[in-house]
């Protein structure tokens, strides 16, 4: 049956229906991905690495859930990791988008024969469910019969007692949306309006407070398949569901052009604003549009680091304190850049204007093209911004985690971005080598040249007939005007630059006319956006980034350990980071070029005893299997640098963490969920950019002494309300702590575990409010080895 169709509707429907597909009011339509080949470079490189990945996965294994949740006979064993711990069936939805877009990328056969083996068995799935429901969510069937009875007990990162159950949906949407909307497939189509006739069906009975309360829990971009899809039915019902998926308690502070994310889980809410600006063009609503574009210029030019990604630890750090970004092992996730990129793609499309091109051009190259291991296409999760740490890579059979999933559509889709039209002009936004073919105009453009490691974009046109058109050239925000250079068939032209922050280059275009544009590139410094002595190098659109060796790089291939994502090994102390010396403004000039062809350059710093150092600099998406610098500490003079490193050396938390042997951050997502969270009346949020979790009622952890060599056990807490609880673990209480005085202090307080505890490898730590009072609002706890200030037990 998909064979029947299938090249028939890619030629009749992707050439045609990328307007519909994303309104019918935008200033730039970008070319579908069929339309586009890319050329030897990092891009064709990384995505034929993504080709082997997606063969590499057992579509059975990631079927799995699917077939159990439908009551069907599983033709192999789940997966490990994510996907057999609550999320199950994730990485499908994901698995779909990434050959759907690999599929439409490249025709090759061997990824269409396994989307659509996976369409059909889904499809076997939904009809032996008979609601239209796919999913792999454990016991789905009674979750969503609670749900539609109006029972929805919902937290930030659970649903009724669920792993984020919506999002994991969202996931197997989006994947049909993607199998018909960038691959073709109309039998894709036909599942997914069952399925959202089935989303219909489940919330029409709730209130809008009850649906307000169910969008408590981490949903993804529901909202945003939904108004798709009803873009493609113009049936009410589906339009009326987008707009009941959105959150209105997040959507309003930026309707008033309020920054309340501080705090907030950074993944959870990109996706939301990705709703948000999709009903926004299918609806008309420019307010909608002006609180997604708000967010965007909040998250890029307040939150965002060089590389274009954001948070630490999975959250909103205060835009005015970056401190967390440079000492955590947990930085910018992949997942936040792959949505922030979504969201710029659709604010371009809208206004054509080239900020978002130079957005989506820095986070591409620097973050998510780095984010690949460039031999055996592992990908990360977090990427630290912490000076001398290291990222650790996925495997196939290992790691199921959420910037996996995403991972296998980015790597998929880099020709989404590089070219699009405004009736019959044409843009070029990035310049990546690539052919366009415009099948509507009878045009083939050409980018030959190997940019960045030269300043000259080729272009060549190739067209039946001579057409007039205007050719819109992005001039980079990393580009001196009077230095840019343009020709036609070797003859100058004259630079204009419009509104847009385009050079326009309207004519009559005949066949084999050759394009160069001249884009002289220079070293500059970019601090961080809170104004700290903290400094990265770019050259062009490129980060640049020092290797500092490979030791200690503990787990740089993950295993299938929930916490296997992160970068475990031992942290470099402050103390012994290099540091620059000199004004700000003049520390590119102790970048020397080395070979702009090879893209190689040399630092000088100083050690912090004050000796030189020279560092070999290169692009950081080049830049694997190493610790790593990206940003530099810096001081105007020596004496000032002696000074700071003197502030940034913290003995105290340096020992904790070498001391820790497991580790929870109270009231984050992942942090809790690998150590499987419960709890009773218990609630989380965040203060001053730090989550807390606080209990009426109780919660619990599983923690992991595996060697029997936690002799303590450490917590921190806000102690700004009256509090009185109890720690237990494994039954054993092992503190009271009481205050009957309200304040606004945060408290440390090491425990020494009973002798009957201290070897045991599983440990349940349980947290629990005495009668009638509340726990205080816990943000840290730690199995130590030692006490971290050397013996002295202490409540500080």
């Amino acid at each position: 049956m998909y064979m029947k169709f299938r090249m028939n509707w890619i030629i009749a429907v992707l050439s045609l229906s990328s307007l519909e597909a994303i309104g019918q009011h935008q200033a730039v339509i970008l070319f579908p991905i069929s339309q586009v080949q890319l050329l030897e470079s990092p891009f064709l490189r990384a995505q034929s690495l993504n080709h082997s990945y997606l063969l590499a996965l057992d579509a059975d294994r990631l079927l799995a859930p699917f077939l159990r949740e439908a009551g069907l006979p599983q033709k192999a064993v789940s997966y490990s990791n994510w996907e057999s711990s609550g999320l199950d069936g994730h990485t499908a939805g994901h698995y779909l988008s990434g050959l759907s877009m690999l599929y439409a990328s490249t025709n090759n056969q061997a990824i269409g024969d396994r989307l659509e083996y996976v369409l059909a068995e889904l499809k076997r799935c939904q009809d032996a469910v008979g609601s239209g429901y796919i999913g792999g969510v454990p016991g789905s069937a009674a979750l969503w019969q609670e749900i539609k009875a109006g029972d929805i007990r919902a937290n930030s990162f659970d649903l009724n007692g669920k792993w984020v159950p919506l999002y994991n949906i969202h996931k197997t949407f989006a994947g049909l949306r993607d199998a018909y909307q960038i691959a073709g497939y109309e039998e894709a189509k036909v599942m997914l309006v069952d399925m959202t006739n089935w989303a219909v069906d489940l919330t029409d009975g709730l209130s809008d407070e009850q649906m307000q309360d169910m969008l408590r829990s981490e949903h993804g971009g529901l909202h945003e398949v939904f108004a798709d899809v009803a873009s493609w039915t113009n049936n009410p019902a589906h339009r009326r569901v987008a707009k009941r998926f959105t959150q209105i308690s997040f959507l309003t502070p930026l309707l008033n052009q309020e920054d309340q994310l501080t705090g907030m889980h950074a993944n959870t809410q990109i996706p939301k604003v990705i709703g948000i600006q999709r009903i926004a063009e299918l609806e008309g609503l420019e307010t909608w549009h002006e609180s997604a574009r708000f967010f965007w210029e909040t998250v890029v030019q307040h939150r965002s680091v060089a590389i274009g990604g954001n948070s630490t630890y999975e959250h909103f750090h205060p835009s005015d304190n970056f401190s967390s970004m440079v000492k955590s092992v947990e930085g910018p996730e992949t997942c936040n850049t792959y949505n922030m990129l979504k969201l710029s793609a659709q604010l371009f499309q809208q206004t054509a204007d080239v900020r978002y091109a130079d957005y989506y051009e820095r986070a591409l190259y620097n973050h998510m093209l780095s984010s690949q291991h460039p031999e055996h296409g592992g990908l990360v999760y977090f990427t630290p911004m912490r000076p001398a740490h290291y990222r650790v890579y996925s495997q196939p059979e290992t790691s199921f985690w959420c910037c996996v999933g995403s991972g296998l559509e980015s790597h998929a889709k880099y020709g989404e971005f590089i070219y699009g039209s405004s009736e019959q002009d044409l843009y070029v936004n990035l310049f990546i080598p690539s052919v366009l073919d415009w099948k509507q105009q009878g045009i083939r453009v050409e980018q030959r040249h190997n940019f960045p490691n030269t300043d000259t974009i080729h272009l060549k046109i190739n067209t039946t007939e001579s057409k007039d058109f205007a050719l819109h050239l992005r001039k980079p925000s990393w580009s001196k005007r009077e230095l840019v250079s343009l020709f036609v068939n070797g003859q100058k032209q004259k630079v204009e630059e419009n509104e847009s922050g385009y050079l326009a280059l309207r004519r009559c275009w005949n066949d084999g006319d050759e394009v160069q544009l001249v884009l002289p590139m220079h070293v500059g410094v970019e601090a961080l956006p809170d104004g700290s002595h903290y400094v990265a190098f770019q050259y062009g659109p490129l980060v640049l980034a020092a290797s500092t060796g490979d030791a200690g790089m503990t787990g740089l291939l993950a295993d299938d350990s929930r916490g296997g994502h992160i970068a475990k090994g031992p942290q470099v102390p402050a103390t012994e980071i290099p540091i620059l010396v000199g004004a700000k403004d003049s520390l590119a000039d102790a970048v020397e070029l080395i070979s702009a062809r090879d893209l190689r350059f040399a630092l000088q710093t100083n050690s912090p005893t004050g000796e030189k150092q020279r560092h070999e600099l290169k692009p950081f998406a080049q830049v694997h299997d190493t610790r790593y610098l990206l940003y530099w500490p810096y001081a105007t003079t020596l004496t000032e640098a002696e000074q700071q490193s003197a502030q940034l050396n913290d003995a105290y938390l340096e020992r904790l963490e070498e001391q820790t042997v497991d580790h929870v951050r109270v009231g984050q997502q992942q942090p809790e969920s690998d150590h499987a969270i419960r709890f009773e009346k218990a609630t989380t949020g965040a203060l001053d950019g730090i989550q807390w979790r606080q209990a009426h009622g109780w919660f619990s952890y599983q923690l992991r002494n595996p060697s029997g060599e936690a002799k303590y056990l450490y917590i921190r807490y806000f102690a700004e309300d009256k509090h009185d609880f109890t720690v237990t673990i494994n039954g054993i209480q092992v503190a009271h702590i009481k205050s009957t005085v309200p304040g606004n202090a945060v408290h440390d307080q090491v425990i020494a575990l009973p002798s009957s505890l201290a070897s045991d490898q599983e440990i349940t730590l349980r947290v629990e409010a005495n009668s009638n009072n509340t726990t205080a609002k816990l943000t840290d706890i730690r199995l130590v080895k030692s006490h971290p200030s050397d013996g002295q037990v202490s409540n500080f």
